[in-house]
Parts: structure tokens; C-alpha cells; sequence
């Protein structure tokens, strides 16, 4: 019998704060234990990224605040 890692849980998508109540413009996140994904809501089986916890945390502190 062989010993592998336990099946990926499936992330859960939360839409961005900023996606509009128009969504044609939409990211979706899914926070990960190493990090954040990020996709596209119109393509939700298409491309995504990750970003480490330190990579998105440099993200968020160049942000400009409104």
C-alpha cells in the first residue's frame, strides 16, 4: 500500500471587496495555508495565481488607501 499526501480540500472563493455589482470585472480569493489564490470569476476552471503569504502581504502594503 502506498502512503501519499490526502486529497487538496477544495478551495473556498470569496469575491474581491472592490469586484462592483456590475461582475464583469471580478476577481475571486481563496486563502490557502501557505498563501492566497487568486482567479478570474468569469473563468473559474481557467488560470490562477499564488501567492506566497509573504508575496501577498507586500502586495497589500503597496495598495494605495483611499
Amino acid at each position: 500500500m502506498s502512503v501519499g499526501q490526502p486529497p487538496a480540500r477544495q478551495p473556498k472563493w470569496f469575491k474581491s471587496s472592490y469586484s462592483g455589482g456590475n461582475a464583469t470585472e471580478c476577481l475571486e480569493a481563496s486563502y490557502t495555508p501557505d498563501g492566497i489564490l487568486i482567479r478570474d470569476s468569469k473563468r473559474p476552471s481557467g488560470a490562477r495565481v499564488h501567492l506566497s503569504n509573504r508575496a501577498w502581504g507586500h502586495f497589500i502594503a503597496d495598495v494605495p488607501r483611499e
